[in-house]
């Protein structure tokens, strides 16, 4: 169904299809816009059961693992030389090295970080993936459980066996009810119905103290800048919402959120057929402005990703994009 329109001019450009879950503290079904029961890859937003499983194997205890390496460990960060030093530190602390790293370097996701390499004419290591703090705790964890750390990325390792079992009880899925390919940083990537991204996140937020999925709530609600990065939506969102709001992206347009309220939690999970990484912004602000989640303050602190405006290479606006959905109740 569309979710958003491109117009340039009072032209339609483009439309976008999406589809939204939304799930209470029970993990059922309250609000929905177009197939919440669709088969999603989350990619990166993911991360979180991800971790999950190398919190599991007590690897953060042995290593000496902070909420700051955790929340590298569930981020996609943007390659600032924070995120790198910290990579490294995490292998370093586990008796790893980043050629141990079965991730490869690429172009960072921040412009900022990106000029600065071109004008150093640095060449991207393994270290500068986004994801290379899963790929550090993964090591780790593969560790921890006397595994061999050589292959820890191939679907057959003991270690995604381990993290395969712990996603599919994040969900609340079986084991083979998870469908497994290869995410673009080489590790094993689940998919399942979009509903349940939703209901993951909704037990992020829902975890009680002293629990791993609270660790994992601190740690990213706690250093947003380590899951994405300067100015990302992830970011900026985290920070608005002072540790209410849980929220990750995914590599092609998808995202999920875990929120906190009084009258209980719930797990948002949004994926936008086409990949567009903006429409995707815009679609997740506007659930939030629907259902209205936390103030009216801290959602216009994303403002800027609403209803962006486009313009061309002389700065002057020639469209906008309208997303204007509704959702379908369900209570």
């Amino acid at each position: 169904m569309i979710a958003a329109t491109l117009y340039r001019g009072d032209v339609v450009e483009n439309t976008h299809a999406a589809h939204v879950a939304v799930v209470d503290a029970n993990g059922r079904l309250v609000h929905s816009f177009g197939d919440p029961h669709r088969v999603t890859l989350p990619r990166s937003a993911a991360k979180p059961a991800q971790a999950l499983a190398v919190i599991e194997t007590g690897a953060l205890e042995r290593f000496g693992f902070t909420d700051e390496d955790l929340a590298l460990m569930c981020g996609s960060h943007s390659s600032e030389p924070r995120h790198i030093e910290r990579a490294l530190a995490m292998l370093a602390r586990s008796n790893a090295s980043e050629s141990d790293l079965r991730c490869g370097g690429h172009p960072p996701i921040s412009e900022a970080v990106y000029k600065d390499w071109i004008r150093r004419d640095f060449t991207p290591t393994p270290a500068c993936s986004n994801c290379s703090g899963k790929h550090a705790g993964m090591l780790a964890g593969a560790r921890a459980m006397n595994a061999p750390p050589g292959d820890y990325h191939l679907p057959d390792h003991p270690f995604q066996t381990h993290v395969k079992r712990t996603v599919a009880r994040a969900v609340d899925l079986t084991d083979d009810a998870v469908q497994w390919a290869i995410d673009g940083c080489n590790l094993p990537t689940p998919a399942f119905p979009l509903e349940r991204l939703a209901r993951l996140y909704m037990k992020i937020a829902a975890a009680p103290d002293g629990s791993p999925l609270a660790r994992i709530h601190r740690a990213m609600t706690s250093h947003p800048e380590l899951v994405a990065g300067e100015g990302r939506f992830c970011t900026l969102l985290m920070q608005a919402f002072g540790g209410t709001l849980v929220g990750k992206t995914g590599a092609d347009a998808s995202y999920a959120i875990g929120v906190r309220r009084e009258r209980g939690p719930i797990g948002i999970a949004v994926k936008v057929e086409d990949g567009n990484t903006s429409v995707l912004n815009a679609v997740v602000v506007h659930v939030l402005d629907t259902l209205g989640i936390g103030t009216q303050r801290q959602r216009d602190a994303l403002a800027a990703f609403r209803n962006p405006p486009t313009r061309n290479t002389m700065n002057v606006p020639t469209g906008r994009l309208d997303v204007s959905f509704e959702l379908h109740n369900h209570q």
